[in-house]
């Protein structure tokens, strides 16, 4: 039986090596006993900077004793050992139907990247469309963008290998327990990641290290035995009348459903035949949304986020949060709140100005980057390397917007989040980033326009309140007095604040039917990811793809 040994604490210079001799303290046995290679494993490292005069590093260690562990269970520190419990990832048995089709993929974001690599590994080759392209070519639309302000709408920081989520910063945070959690990181460091990231508390890839990884990714597809096809835009969904199912109630995943998938069309005009069908085309996708509107795929309103996005000097806030020990720390980071006002019930969305507001995506040492869908619009969203090495510091923050006005039209919430974005192209004048210092937001006039910030594309000085919602410029006039009391100098004129930040999260869900996973109309579709609205951030996406992919092998055997 292993133990696991919670909250060894380590001073912040203090060698790793030391670890066996804290374990041993805490379970009161001679070092000897968790000395030997391979006897104390580390689980989770994490920095704790509450003290500033002293930084330590906090550990989780699992520890397999040579003597008595159930006795040293007894004796240890009470609620810092305990036996160490793994969660197995749930057993894939592939099924037995005959597989009827080639199953799709569409999209190589997270979601679709994960669900096809486990496809492909346990032999079922399937198909990916991108509708963007692969990542050297995304390299080089993001070089003419930034330099020319020549914008793809096709091959951009949102479309194209990896999705958004390879040029938004690589964090890996989950707040679920997913025993599948830790087979995502595993994939990611089989295809070239940090190992540290299987232990970190808030692991991180970095947005320069991740294109090489999905490329490996893509790759290891391809020799398994699927297709992986770029500049693949799926522009509609032919459906056909579904026959009665004759079975037990659930014992079909076409039960109930009225339509089922039976194609794909591609812009260029190609039919595809497909039966199984992953949609994993994320929420900037706002054309695919329409098109499944118009062939009665049920989608509906839910709550998302907007605002904006704030930058600061990195070395204000890593002083702010380490004190003296600044110098010699990785760049700080922040999770900020805000409370607001609590009233009985939320105003429908655009209205109200109630809520808490919140620092979302902080981005240390990171850079703001632009993440429209279409040309004539600025969004933002942030984005680092693997080292964090910018001067630059940046959140966004924002507010819950409900989806009440919405729900009678779930399109609407993706039109509001349009609207916003060409009224900040408009207030610019060009790509350059709308912006004003906190300060001089607080207190309502037009700042100097000497800006330096991080975003590529350079800041134009606006009057942010004709650029935001209501309710978003009021959360920021509460909420930003409130956050300067907890980092010093946060609303001052160090802080510049852009915007707007409109793709937190999707305003749209495609419903799908909790057992079967499938849209909750049509047969063989299934939607998963940040797009459906299931998931936010690319460890949630990554297992939310991963779960549709092992129903699909559970009920389906490979083809021969």
């Amino acid at each position: 039986m292993a133990l696991l040994v919670r909250n060894i604490s380590l001073a912040w210079d203090e060698p790793e090596e030391n670890l066996p001799a804290h374990v041993a303290r805490a379970l009161r046995v001679p070092v000897a006993a968790v000395g030997a290679p391979g006897a104390c494993r580390v689980l989770r490292r994490a920095l704790d900077a509450r003290w500033q005069d002293d930084i330590r590093r906090i550990y989780s260690v699992a520890v397999t004793l040579q003597g008595d562990e159930q006795r040293a269970l007894r004796r240890g520190r009470a609620g810092q050992v305990a036996p160490l419990v793994v969660t197995p990832r749930p057993p894939i048995q592939p099924g037995r139907d005959p597989l009827p089709c080639q199953p799709v993929v569409i999209g190589s974001g997270p979601a679709g990247l994960f669900a096809a690599l486990l496809l492909a590994d346990l032999g079922y080759r399937p198909l990916v469309l991108e509708r963007g392209q692969d990542a050297p070519l995304r390299h080089r639309a993001r070089h003419l963008f930034y330099t020319t302000g020549q914008f793809d709408p096709e091959n951009n920081l949102l479309f194209g290998l990896g999705g958004a989520g390879t040029y938004s910063d690589g964090k890996l945070y989950s707040r679920t327990r997913d025993p599948r959690n830790a087979a995502v990181l595993a994939e990611l460091v089989r295809f070239g990641a940090d190992p540290d990231i299987l232990i970190d508390s808030k692991p991180h890839i970095g947005s320069d290290r991740l294109p090489g990884i999905v490329r490996k990714m893509v790759k290891h597809i391809v020799a398994a035995g699927g297709t992986v096809r770029f500049g693949a835009k799926v522009v509609d969904f032919e459906l056909a009348d579904n026959p009665p199912d004759n079975g037990p109630p659930d014992s079909s995943p076409q039960s109930g459903r009225l339509r089922r998938l039976v194609a794909l069309r591609l812009e260029s005009g190609e039919r595809i035949a497909a039966d199984l069908c992953i949609l994993a085309t994320g929420y900037s996708a706002r054309d695919t949304y329409r098109v499944l509107a118009a062939r009665g795929v049920e989608l509906c309103a839910k709550p998302f986020q907007m605002g904006v996005r704030i930058e600061h000097p990195q070395e204000m806030i890593s002083r702010s949060q380490y004190g003296a020990a600044a110098t010699r720390l990785p760049p700080a980071d922040y999770h900020l709140v805000a409370k607001g006002p609590r009233s009985p019930a939320s105003p429908p969305a655009p209205g109200g100005g109630g809520g808490d507001l919140w620092s979302f995506c902080m981005c240390p040492g990171g850079i703001i980057v632009p993440s429209n869908e279409s040309p004539h619009e600025i969004c933002t969203n942030g984005a680092s390397n693997a080292k964090h090495n910018s001067p630059y510091a940046n959140s966004g923050l924002v507010i819950t917007i409900e989806p009440g006005a919405f729900a009678d039209d779930p399109l609407q919430g993706l039109e509001y989040q349009r609207h916003w974005e060409r009224r900040a192209f408009e207030l610019s004048g060009s790509y350059a980033v709308p912006a004003q210092r906190a300060s001089d937001f607080l207190a309502q006039r037009l700042s100097d326009g000497k800006f330096d910030v991080s975003y590529p594309l350079g800041a134009r000085a606006v009057m942010l309140e004709q650029m935001l919602p209501p309710a978003v410029i009021a959360a920021l006039h509460r909420g930003l007095p409130i956050l300067d009391r907890m980092i010093h100098g946060y609303a001052g004129e160090l802080g510049i604040v852009t915007g707007p930040e409109t793709r937190a999260s999707s305003p749209v869900r495609i419903a799908r039917d909790p057992v079967t996973r499938q849209s909750s109309r049509v047969a063989g579709l299934y939607p998963v990811g940040e797009g459906a609205g299931y998931s936010g951030g690319i460890m949630s996406s990554a297992t939310d793809g991963l779960k549709s992919a092992e129903l699909l092998i559970s009920r389906y055997a490979p083809p021969r």
